[in-house]
């Protein structure tokens, strides 16, 4: 009896948390993310001043 309750339990609360994520706005959103996020992994890379076109 505990071991199908806590089963039940958990697979419940898993499949709670598996609708909460997809009813998410966000999760189908095209937009580009926070300047901040952009920043963090990749920061921002300028060409030479000799390797631009018509210097």
């Amino acid at each position: 009896m505990i071991d199908n309750l806590s089963l039940a339990l958990t697979h419940g609360l898993m499949l709670l948390a598996a609708w909460l994520l997809l009813k998410r706005t966000d999760l189908d959103s095209e937009a580009p993310p926070p300047r901040h996020w952009r920043a963090r992994g990749n920061p921002p890379q300028n060409p030479p001043e000799d390797d631009r076109p018509g210097a």
